[in-house]
């Protein structure tokens, strides 16, 4: 590898699904980033059942300039969705990781199984 390695962690990402205003969702993560973290947004279009709506994928990974643990990591995207669901006025996220997702949805249009 040619030129200077800056720091080496270990990779990992955790994506946020969501649906709203790419220039909206554009502007939560300007806010939500300036106190050390990378972020990227990718505008994407969701085709579901009777519909399609507008939104983005944002994905935050291990950046080796601001290196954090893989809980550090998820606990930011899911803080970062809800600041995107609270400002985008939005009922809905994904967020994901290698291992797990999990959909929050303040609408209510589907049940939990029971816990045993």
């Amino acid at each position: 590898m040619d030129g200077k390695v800056y720091r080496l962690e270990q990779s990992y990402w955790v994506k946020i699904y969501i649906s709203g205003p790419i220039e909206m969702i554009d502007q939560c993560c300007r806010e939500f980033v300036l106190d050390g973290l990378c972020v990227n947004v990718t505008e994407t279009q969701y085709i579901f059942t009777h519909g399609e709506q507008q939104g983005a994928t944002i994905e935050l990974i291990n950046y080796p300039v601001y290196p954090k643990t893989p809980e550090e990591i998820w606990d930011t995207a899911i803080d970062l969705a809800n600041f995107i669901l609270d400002n985008t006025h939005q009922g809905s996220y994904t967020v994901m990781d290698p291992d797990q997702a999990i959909t929050f949805d303040r609408r209510k249009i589907f049940a939990l199984p029971p816990e045993d």
